[in-house]
């Protein structure tokens, strides 16, 4: 037995196929920008949802290639600030045979959790995981599992789209930026224990991205930049150099050019947490929300595909 993961965010699309054990058999990340604009109009634009669907075609075909029989699809931060998600829905479940599931911030929470303590030795915790995505970012405390959490407003999206302006941003705009992050932040230490976690994880593509350009990579190799530890110094000179550039120049240093635009608004994100609560270094996981929703697909969660397969 395949199962599938399919998960529709604000700034990408990713798709995780593992067999009945766990064992990965297809991972892909198309950046759709499935959010884009709905933190100003609180719809999502039709360019959008198109873009978003012909890659859930792309994983429709891959799902049917691994016969995969039982599939688990989600939208997060952009489909729930959205009034007409449904124009969204209702052609995704035709395409895929699978409803999408609006999950709530606590949920994307927890399994964000979930896949990135997979593997990770317990004795290490507790763990603070921090889930940057485009239109929310999760703070989640435990060592085992999720004790306490909390899912903010903010992602690279939605701080790109409020705050940066200018090729290169502004300087009052990449202060205004870090403000409204860190004004943000406060609401983190009333509910999830910072202060009492011996190490952060951090996940999503601002935090791979960077750690690529920290170790200097041509291509995307997760066999380097999973559990790589990002030094704050790193972190903060990444951003600098990250927001001095313009936008060619940005394309030109990632290894996914389409996260240029966005990538500042990711790394004000990281570096204020990293100031704001402590952190000298932060582990980068490669295994995030997917591997969450694989593992609970595989204990029973998720939906059978009508038909043996995705249309």
């Amino acid at each position: 037995m395949n199962v599938a993961a399919v998960d529709c965010g604000t700034n990408s699309t990713r798709l995780l196929v593992v067999d009945a054990s766990g064992r990965e058999l297809v991972r892909h990340m198309r950046i759709t920008r499935l959010g884009a604009g709905v933190d100003a109009t609180g719809v999502l634009d039709s360019d959008a949802v198109g873009r978003t669907l012909a890659v859930l075609g792309d994983y429709a075909r891959e799902c049917s290639v691994h016969r995969v029989t039982r599939m688990r699809v989600t939208a997060t931060s952009a489909a729930r600030d959205a009034s007409n998600r449904d124009d969204f829905f209702e052609p995704a479940t035709a395409m895929l045979g699978v409803e999408p599931e609006l999950i709530s911030g606590t949920e994307e929470a927890t399994l964000s959790f979930a896949g990135a303590t997979s593997g990770r030795d317990r004795a290490g915790g507790p763990f603070l995981v921090v889930d940057i995505g485009g239109g929310s970012t999760e703070f989640v405390y435990g060592t085992t599992a999720p004790e306490a959490l909390l899912s903010l407003d903010i992602g690279c999206v939605r701080v790109t789209e409020r705050y940066l302006e200018g090729d290169p941003p502004t300087p009052a705009s990449l202060t205004r930026a870090a403000e409204a992050v860190d004004a943000s932040l406060d609401a983190v230490p009333g509910t999830v224990p910072v202060g009492d976690a011996h190490e952060l994880v951090a996940l999503a593509g601002t935090v791979t991205s960077v750690a690529a350009l920290v170790a200097g990579l041509d291509a995307y190799d997760p066999a380097v930049t999973h559990g790589m530890r990002l030094s704050r110094a790193d972190v903060e000179a990444a951003h600098a150099r990250l927001a001095a550039d313009g936008l060619a120049a940005r394309r030109g240093r990632l290894i996914e050019a389409e996260r240029a635009d966005v990538i500042v608004g990711g790394t004000t994100i990281l570096v204020c947490t990293m100031r704001r609560f402590g952190f000298e270094s932060a582990v980068v996981s490669e295994h995030d929300i997917l591997d969450g929703l694989a593992a609970s697909v595989l204990a029973g969660a998720g939906h059978p595909i009508p038909g043996g397969g995705p249309r």
